[in-house]
């Protein structure tokens, strides 16, 4: 009876004990991004996007009346497909980066940006690569001021591609494979 539980019962509590520790290795850095984003907020009025208005392309609640924008409230474009950018070294497929990006623009643009999607996908492919082939994905590759670098990259190949307002670049999700 117990030799038969076994090859169940093993991969259970390997998924168990692999998520345990992937929240206790992840928990300091999560901390350390809330501690600063409570920071960065305090003090001003704006209420930050919540992960569903950005999945959904939707423009976020804000019903202070301030900041009004000239060509319409904000809004993002979600691109429907990941970007898999290759980690070659030395002629070796080593690792494989899978990032999903959002633009976040006004609400009149979000048709148009449709219309662009694919130049705007090479221009972010192209930088994607590029920045993979000078070693941006090396090391610690999800330090604040090495996305920041990163984000500072795509939204000028993004702009360099259309005339569209575009006010950021979002790194929905990132991994190394």
């Amino acid at each position: 009876m117990i030799k038969k539980l076994i090859p169940v019962a093993l991969p259970v509590l390997a998924l168990v004990g692999g998520a345990f520790a992937g929240d206790m290795l992840r928990s300091p850095a999560a901390k350390d991004a809330e501690v600063a984003k409570a920071e960065a907020t305090e003090g001003h009025d704006t209420a930050p996007a919540t992960e569903a208005d950005v999945g959904h392309n939707a423009a976020p609640a804000d019903n202070h009346g301030g900041g009004d924008h000239a060509s319409g409230e904000m809004a993002f474009f979600t691109f429907p497909t990941q970007f898999f950018v290759p980690l070659v070294r030395q002629g070796d497929l080593r690792d494989m980066m899978i990032l999903t990006l959002t633009l976040q623009t006004d609400s009149a643009s979000q048709e148009a940006l449709r219309k662009k999607e694919h130049a705007l996908r090479d221009a972010l492919l192209r930088q994607l690569l590029i920045h993979a082939n000078t070693g941006g994905f090396d090391g610690n590759f999800t330090a604040d001021r090495n996305l920041l670098v990163l984000r500072d990259d795509l939204l000028k190949a993004a702009q360099a591609t259309t005339d569209l307002p575009l006010s950021a670049v979002l790194i929905e999700d990132i991994a190394k494979q």
